[in-house]
């Protein structure tokens, strides 16, 4: 045998063990399955009338926004259009099959992807498409290229379950990208699906309280993404309402804090839920508190003329844990408060907006050796 002939041989096994490849992998879909956009989902209720979808233990590895440099507004309440620049690659959102991919009058180039969890993901308007029906994809597998003109190019992007729509925004923010950690519920009513969030599972997103937190984060991943906006209302609590800051984090003095000021006597407040760890006098911090929070977050509270909590006591957000005062290093009546992440000392206006006395609207990216970005 030639070289020549050597190398058409290695290279037609390859290309014969890439199609069995493909073969053993491929999800065999209907003709129907892969004409219609809108169809029912095969034993999707086989097992009762709803199932739920775990969002709140998905790593990094497990899910990609399908443009995750775009821009993404939602259109009618059913879609995003997520705006990028020219030759971008379309990702796919999870784990899945493809169960569509051709050219449609209304969407143009359309990949519908069937994904383990139950949902299917809509990614349209392509200028090609890269993927085959039956195809298994893995989340961030690229799928396509974007598709539009000079003016604008920019991806369709829809969720559904069961062949009906629904709102993408319950399950990913469109702002920061980031999946929503949630359990949703997901019950068939009559020829609709009604999609809702558990109670226990609401208070898990929206509160700090370490006992609402049944997972540690960083048990499968170094890295976790904490939006400030899924903490809820009452949940948070700015701790010295109607005050202003006299000293700020860092500096010249390498301040530890922000120091706060009002009134003596003030009503100080939990920032968030937690479960007071210490409260008692503290060196230069004169009467010292500190709630321990869900993630490695602590609060610290000092100078206070009076503490009102005791250790061991769980505090909830806007909880009155104590009085202004001037106890031990402090010139004058105020709240001296600081943030700890893991141990490590963060800037409380990262979290805090001073002026408007409230959580700014941002997205964390927490690593697990106690750095914030």
């Amino acid at each position: 045998m030639t070289i020549r002939s050597k190398k058409a041989y290695v290279i037609g096994l390859l290309l014969s063990l890439s199609s069995l490849a493909f073969a053993q992998q491929a999800v065999l879909f209907t003709p129907a399955e892969q004409q219609q956009i809108f169809i029912t989902t095969a034993g999707l209720f086989s097992n009762g009338n709803n199932f739920t979808i775990d969002f709140s233990d998905v790593d990094d590895s497990e899910y990609c926004f399908p443009l995750p440099v775009g821009n993404a507004s939602l259109l009618q309440g059913y879609s995003l259009e997520i705006v990028t620049s020219k030759g971008d690659a379309v990702k796919a959102m999870f784990d899945g099959a493809v169960r569509m991919s051709r050219k449609s009058p209304q969407y143009g180039n359309i990949i519908i992807i069937r994904h383990d969890n139950g949902l299917e993901t809509i990614y349209a308007n392509n200028a090609q498409n890269l993927v085959k029906v039956g195809q298994r994809v893995k989340a961030g597998q690229t799928l396509a290229i974007v598709g539009g003109n000079k003016n604008k190019y920019s991806c369709l992007f829809g969720i559904m379950i069961n062949g009906g729509w629904i709102n993408p925004t319950i399950i990913v923010d469109p702002n920061s990208h980031q999946l929503r950690s949630q359990v949703i519920r997901c019950t068939k009513k009559s020829n609709r699906v009604d999609i809702g969030a558990t109670k226990t599972d609401l208070q898990r997103i929206v509160s700090l309280d370490p006992d609402d937190v049944k997972r540690d984060p960083f048990d499968k991943s170094s890295n976790f993404k904490l939006n400030l906006c899924d903490i809820g209302q009452t949940h948070w609590a700015y701790p010295l309402p109607g005050s202003h800051v006299i000293s700020s984090y860092g500096g010249r003095r390498n301040h530890s804090g922000v120091d706060i000021k009002t009134c003596p006597n003030d009503k100080i407040l939990a920032a968030f839920d937690g479960v007071v760890t210490k409260s008692g006098p503290f060196s230069g911090y004169g009467n010292c508190i500190v709630i321990k929070h869900a993630f490695g977050f602590e609060t610290l509270y000092s100078h206070q003329s009076k503490n009102l909590v005791k250790a061991g006591e769980k505090v909830k957000a806007g909880e009155v844990i104590g009085l202004t005062g001037r106890t031990g290093r402090a010139t004058t009546e105020h709240l001296h408060f600081e943030i700890k992440f893991r141990g490590c000392r963060l800037n409380p206006g990262t979290i805090f907006n001073h002026a408007a006395k409230k959580l700014k609207e941002i997205t964390l990216t927490l690593s697990k050796n106690g750095r914030v970005k």
